[in-house]
């Protein structure tokens, strides 16, 4: 299992694939990627580990899916924002607001050196801040609903295109306990 885990973050980082529907193994073993990038257990508690690997799983299992602008089904099609709050929601149980631009204000700021799996990234697609957002999955990698006629799909936050219009990102999961329930209290 080890190293087909292994073989998928070196092809993502080498030929930067974008799995598919139709690449069901390759989505099978990207389903357990979020275990290669498990923080350690001296920086953060057990809770994080899982609720961090559980976000990353859901949001791979949503690879392939088709874009569609305010999409929030995965029948019909999902938008970015759409990706990551049923992301959030089946994997942890937990409801974010329905746009970019409202999740930018929840959580704790991070700087791009400190991501961990489960953190969001945003960017500025729309000449406008916190315009897109995506699941950071570690490695350097992002997965997103991107825009029409693409499909949910991995990307790397150092190609030209992500890296010039990187605005941030946000921790939802505390990493102590991890509970978002101290992370969202601001917004209630």
């Amino acid at each position: 299992m080890q190293i087909r885990r292994l073989l998928l973050v070196l092809t993502l980082a080498l030929s930067g694939i974008q799995a598919t529907h139709a690449d069901e193994p390759m989505q099978q073993m990207a389903m357990g990627m979020a275990n290669s990038e498990s923080p350690s257990s001296g920086d953060t508690g057990s809770d994080y580990v899982s609720a961090a690997e559980q976000l990353v799983d859901q949001a791979l299992a949503y690879l392939g899916v088709r874009y569609r602008f305010g999409g929030t089904s995965p029948e019909t099609g999902l938008d970015c924002s759409g990706l990551v709050l049923n992301v959030f929601r089946n994997a942890i149980g937990f409801d974010l607001p329905r746009t970019a631009a409202e999740m930018s204000r929840l959580g704790d700021k991070i700087g791009r050196q400190e991501l961990k799996p489960g953190d969001l990234v945003f960017f500025n697609t729309m000449r406008r801040a916190f315009s897109h957002v995506g699941i950071y999955l570690g490695d350097g990698k992002f997965v997103h609903a991107p825009s029409t006629g693409g499909k949910v799909r991995v990307e790397a936050l150092s190609s030209s295109y992500w890296s010039k219009r990187f605005n941030g990102a946000r921790r939802l999961i505390d990493e102590d306990s991890g509970s978002t329930a101290d992370s969202f209290a601001a917004i209630r």
